[in-house]
């Protein structure tokens, strides 16, 4: 992800997303992730992982990961024992600017979690065009499947990262759309050996 947008320039969109060998991303709204943990939780996942999220300055999620990720990671963020790259990794969750797209939630729900600069939107396609071409760093979907099939339709996905781990899940979530056909370059594949796991970094051509 590049690290600021020079000006006139579009913001880049990238989706980042964790995927069994069999290309689900879970197994439903009340997946804990167990499957993928120990596999993207080591000393290299964290430093590829700062890679992709330094350069941006706007995260999207749907109302499943916001809930998720807002119910765990201030005690991860503030637990002793956590890396420092975790820790960083929480403290930019909680202040970057979050765009979490649902349909049920309002602007008082997201005001009750501990994060900080969050609004809520319903159309996934116009908001990300509107910051497409506004101010700011780089744009990225953080783990959410709706939203990265939404997307992809769109022709909205810039960087696609794909952290495929060694493990099959037999149906779930997938975060490519149904017959959904298209053609992208390898930017760089990145093997973690301890875990098992392979991060891929797509790029449209």
């Amino acid at each position: 992800m590049s690290e600021i947008t020079s000006a006139g320039a579009a913001r880049k969109v990238g989706a980042e997303v964790t995927v069994s060998m069999d290309g689900y991303s879970s197994t439903g709204p009340q997946d804990d992730m167990s499957w993928a943990m120990e596999h993207i939780t080591s000393g290299q996942s964290e430093l590829y992982y700062e890679g992709i999220w330094r350069g941006v300055s706007t995260a999207l999620l749907g109302r499943t990961n916001w809930e998720g990720f807002t119910s765990v990671w201030p005690a991860i963020t503030n637990d002793p024992t956590s890396s420092a790259r975790t820790r960083d990794l929480g403290n930019w969750l909680a202040t970057v600017e979050k765009i979490v797209f649902s349909s049920t939630l309002e602007q008082d729900d997201l005001e009750k979690a501990e994060w900080t600069n969050a609004r809520i939107s319903r159309d996934a396609a116009a908001e990300v065009r509107a910051l497409k071409s506004g101010p700011g760093r780089d744009i990225l979907v953080l783990n959410s499947a709706s939203i990265i099939r939404t997307l992809l339709e769109e022709d909205l996905v810039d960087d696609l990262y794909l952290t495929v781990v060694p493990a099959t899940l037999g149906g779930g979530l997938r975060p490519l759309p149904d017959g959904y056909a298209s053609t992208w370059q390898l930017a760089s594949a990145t093997a973690f050996p301890s875990s098992g796991a392979v991060a891929l970094h797509y790029q449209r051509p």
